[in-house]
């Protein structure tokens, strides 16, 4: 028998009221949400519906959402006879396991788009370092990097991302001019097992093994602020990276085209779920944010 997904009552609300006021001003102020929480909610009903309800700017209802619109005010009128059944539910949980610095340079500066289209869900999040086994294991949804193979799991990729080298102008100073790979010979390296030299070694004709000394780090946003510091230079993901390239604090090595050109990740990072989850319409409804946030 296959799950029917049922629009949340939020949603239903927004679009009863959306295509009474035809305002989404007017609307986000009598539901006391924001105007993009208004577009998201009815964004999120037509996905859930498959159905198409306003057909222009001026938000009159298309013949299928007229229609929709009769059996909503039915449904909202029966609810509101039972005023204590709790048509009305209150703040809904989602708990979300990240990796640390997906957190701090990718979904941190989004989020308050998200909790002002969705005031009625909270969020906890949960450090997730599943190399080192340090999975947050009530999480409904988990942010993870790799080949996107996970067997016990359904997933979603959510980004790919491209590295290259980088490290503090002081170093780059110090220890430059960088004009090919080569350079990069006896020049210290940090290391991670989450970002392997081997990768970028290999997209630049370079048969070296993979580094075995210096300093290593199992956080790619630790490796990052150790390269700030001048402790080296690290292959560091362009979107993880982003921060520290805005503050100036990393830098490209160099002008020639092998630090110009980046050089694609063999792993992305992937939205998981365990089976089930996403007949929970806050889980569906985070999903489908985030996905359209990353682009």
């Amino acid at each position: 028998m296959s799950t029917v997904r049922i629009p949340p009552i939020q949603c239903l609300l927004t679009f009863e009221t959306l295509a009474r006021l035809r305002s989404v001003t007017q609307a986000s102020e009598e539901l006391h949400v924001t105007p993009s929480a208004v577009s998201h909610r009815v964004r999120q009903l037509e996905e859930i519906i498959g159905t198409k309800l306003f057909g222009r700017a001026d938000f009159s209802l298309t013949t299928e959402g007229s229609e929709y619109l009769a059996h909503v005010r039915e449904g909202l009128a029966t609810l509101q006879k039972f005023p204590s059944s709790a048509a009305l539910p209150g703040k809904r949980k989602l708990r979300l396991a990240v990796t640390p610095t997906f957190a701090r340079s990718i979904l941190l500066p989004r989020l308050r788009q998200f909790t002002e289209a969705y005031p009625e869900i909270d969020l906890t999040l949960q450090v997730s370092i599943p190399l080192l086994d340090v999975v947050a294991e009530d999480a409904d949804l988990l942010v993870r990097f790799g080949p996107g193979r996970y067997a016990d799991l359904e997933y979603v990729c959510l980004a790919k991302d491209e590295v290259t080298p980088l490290a503090s102008p002081a170093f780059v100073r110090e220890h430059g001019p960088f004009e090919s790979a080569q350079d990069l010979d006896g020049v210290a390296l940090l290391r991670s097992p989450l970002e392997p030299w081997r990768t970028w070694f290999a997209a630049n004709g370079l048969d070296w093994p993979e580094p075995v000394e210096g300093s290593q780090f199992n956080d790619i946003g630790l490796m990052c602020d150790g390269a700030a510091a001048g402790m080296g230079v690290a292959l560091v993901r362009l979107k993880l990276g982003a921060p520290w390239l805005e503050q100036g604090s990393l830098v490209r090595l160099g002008s020639s085209p092998v630090f110009l050109n980046n050089v694609p990740s063999p792993h992305a990072h992937y939205l998981c779920w365990r089976t089930g989850a996403m007949d929970r319409w806050e889980v569906a409804a985070f999903t489908d944010w985030l996905k359209k946030s990353l682009g």
